[in-house]
């Protein structure tokens, strides 16, 4: 689960320059900020999943079920706060941000575990 994590840092990293590229600082900032919603409530699941897992007795499935609500919650939270954050935000960037930090799950099969 954290290789998937670091998978979606460095394809937000890349959603990085390619905002950097398309739109100039303004879009490289905003495409971070478009990542960073999706790569830090990952990041924050994938470490409460490894907590839970250390404890005996623990219920996965609810414990998956609860950080999963709280990732939705923190990622749409975070999206919310980039306007207010960022006045000079781009919105083509951080959607460019978003998509490509989302779609490094669907490479994640690739990575030996």
């Amino acid at each position: 689960m954290i290789k998937t994590v670091f998978l979606q840092i460095f394809a937000a990293a890349i959603a990085t320059a390619l905002g950097g590229v398309l739109f100039g600082v303004s879009g490289a900032i905003s495409a971070a900020m478009g990542g960073a919603a999706c790569f830090i409530p990952a990041a924050l699941f994938a470490i409460r999943l490894n907590a839970v897992t250390k404890r005996p007795g623990a219920s996965f499935a609810a414990a998956f079920l609860v950080g999963e609500l709280i990732k939705i919650v923190l990622g749409t939270g975070l999206l919310a706060l980039i306007p207010l954050l960022f006045h000079g935000v781009h919105w083509g960037a951080v959607i460019i941000g978003l998509i490509v930090t989302l779609q490094a799950n669907f490479f994640a099969f690739l990575l030996k575990t």
